[in-house]
């Protein structure tokens, strides 16, 4: 049953279409004005029919389109199922590497296994894009999976630098960019009102993967060694991934159109969602800097090498919070407003908090908070992205922000290790993730004021 508060959003959007319809020259700016969406489908279609009691040929009762908010389910068994799938899709290795394997080379160069990774995954958006908008998730879910596990047995096996790059490094995020991308547009098909939080909840999948597989690493490592331990991993995520290829569908049949470039750069032409596009090239610079390094980091102020190695657990322990909690409050008050507030919370958190840490209780409490506020980010992005979208182009504007983005993910890291060098002072490496944190969350505050100015009250 729709609340009153979803009608008005349907109403509104019904309006917004009228008035988009109604003159073919309606400009972006006038477009983007609206907070629900700038760009609305055509949402209803009369259709002439034969009225059976009376052999006349009247109107037809109305039908409404599969884009119409109206028709997003937002909700059911078959769309919380699609949410499952994507939940079961989920910077562990750095300590492990740099500490034994590849303890010959510095900081800087074994991170770039980790942004090689993280980089891989996201380039492949506009690929894996296309190919979900052309052919749907089931055959990019299939080849991902095996990519992705295959990747994974690949490294159990890998001694040497350039085995970890194209095991890690490569196969498997590239598999992993095959399973991610078709789980995040699927779930944008089924919901509509409720995005925010069912991006949320899908999102929470690798916040509870991140929580459980430093543990599971950190303890199975020295009783049955890496391979064996990089196997189970696989195994496990091979489980979950059968899961996701049996749950993971479009509510929309795929619309094939030939490869174009100039589809992949027209979104920039947006002001909005080049703007979007831009900050989180900024945050993405420092957003897996805590991730990577908080571990080195408590252990270079005295904490035990077995206390840090459950900081991991707990910064995405809370970013499973973090990730599902403001995509609900988005959804209610705003989706832009949410995002703006909680990354300004964490760029301020790392400069005030994680800069002057002193001893353990200070880096524990920036873990928790941490991961709170980041995951508001990783979960809200695609909500936001899709509320300024057409669902039906969602493969390929998701590709081209997140390939834009993978060249920063590919490089904060490996900057913030060379500005940690052979040193134990993380001083450097913490400026650095503040700074590009907070000029992310600057420009963020200037994509939203490209849709409702400054006006500080509304919904959007």
């Amino acid at each position: 049953m729709a609340t009153a508060d979803e009608k008005e959003d349907v109403l509104r959007d019904k309006e917004i279409f009228n008035e988009q319809s109604s003159s073919a020259s309606h400009s972006v700016d006038d477009v983007q004005s609206h907070t629900e969406a700038n760009i609305m489908p055509e949402t209803e279609t009369q259709l002439e029919h034969l009225d059976e009691e009376k052999g006349t040929l009247g109107k037809s009762s109305t039908v409404i389109s599969a884009m119409d908010p109206r028709s997003f389910p937002d909700g059911g068994l078959k769309a919380w199922l699609v949410v499952f799938g994507g939940f079961c899709c989920i910077g562990v290795f750095q300590d492990y590497y740099q500490t034994t394997l590849l303890r010959q080379y510095s900081p800087s160069t074994v991170s770039w296994i980790v942004s090689l990774e993280t980089f891989m995954m996201f380039l492949g958006g506009p690929f894996m894009g296309k190919l979900y908008d052309n052919y749907g998730p089931k055959y990019l879910l299939l080849v991902g999976t095996f990519l992705h596990v295959f990747g994974l047995m690949m490294t159990s096996i890998s001694t040497e630098y350039y085995q970890f790059i194209l095991a890690q490094g490569i196969c498997s995020p590239i598999g992993a960019s095959a399973v991610f991308y078709p789980a995040l547009s699927a779930v944008a098909t089924w919901f509509f009102h409720r995005r925010a939080l069912a991006f949320g909840i899908m999102a929470s999948g690798s916040s509870l993967g991140g929580v459980i597989f430093p543990i599971l690493v950190q303890n199975l490592i020295p009783k049955i060694g890496f391979p064996w331990t990089m196997r189970v991993s696989a195994f496990l995520i091979l489980g979950l991934l059968i899961i996701a290829n049996l749950t993971v569908k479009s509510r929309l049949p795929p619309s094939p159109k030939p490869f174009s470039l100039m589809a992949f750069v027209k979104p920039l032409s947006e002001p909005t969602f080049a703007l979007l596009t831009l900050g989180s090239f900024f945050i993405f610079f420092g957003i897996f800097i805590p991730f990577t390094f908080i571990q080195l980091s408590g252990q270079s102020l005295g904490m035990s090498v077995q206390l840090s190695n459950y900081l991991l657990a707990v910064l995405n322990a809370a970013s499973i919070f973090g990730r599902t909690l403001p995509g609900y409050l988005g959804d209610r008050f705003g989706r832009f407003n949410v995002i703006v507030v909680l990354n300004f919370f964490s760029a301020l958190i790392i400069l005030a908090l994680w800069l002057p840490a002193r001893g353990n209780a200070p880096i524990l409490v920036f873990a928790a908070l941490y991961g709170f506020g980041s995951g508001a980010f990783v979960s809200m992005v695609p909500a936001c992205l899709a509320q300024i979208s057409n669902i039906k182009e969602i493969g390929i504007r998701n590709g081209t922000i997140f390939a834009i983005v993978s060249f920063a993910a590919l490089c904060g890291n490996p900057i913030a290790g060379a500005l940690l060098g052979n040193g134990t002072s993380f001083t450097k490496v913490i400026i650095f993730a503040g700074v590009v944190y907070m000029g992310g969350a600057v420009i963020f505050l200037l994509t939203r004021a490209t849709l409702v100015k400054w006006k500080i009250a509304t919904k959007v």
